[in-house]
């Protein structure tokens, strides 16, 4: 798939961030470290980006903010709990559908090696 290479230095970066850091600290740390990291390498990324949602004839602009998305197409939700739960599965997964996003990378920065809070989502809806 032509995401592989791009959430490979995703989560190389996501891994670099979280054995310079640790657990513990806010997902906004995080988030921030790992714009960084995502900018250096040269990926077009943007912050909290405001997911409309569309009932009918209205649009709603307001409630929904993505983490990070990366090249357009990659949605990044960061957690830093104690456990994945399905809301934060259904959180991403509507991110992704809503913004016709083929690529999810849902991760939790409160564990104690990375690799253990990694989730990656393909919309096949798209």
């Amino acid at each position: 798939m032509i995401y592989d290479k791009i959430t490979e230095n995703i989560i190389g970066a996501a891994i670099e961030v979280h054995k310079d850091l640790g657990p513990g600290l806010l997902e906004s740390t995080y988030q921030e470290c790992l714009f960084y990291e995502l900018k250096t390498m040269g990926y077009s990324v943007q912050k909290e980006i405001s997911q409309p949602i569309v009932y009918k004839d209205i649009t709603l602009d307001h409630g929904y903010r993505i983490d990070l998305l990366v090249e357009h197409k990659i949605v990044i939700e960061l957690k830093t709990v104690e456990k994945f739960t399905d809301v934060h599965t259904a959180q991403i997964l509507t991110y992704m559908k809503l913004g016709n996003y083929p690529i999810g990378l849902l991760l939790n920065f409160n564990t104690k090696l990375l690799k253990n809070g990694i989730k990656r989502f393909i919309n096949t809806m798209e």
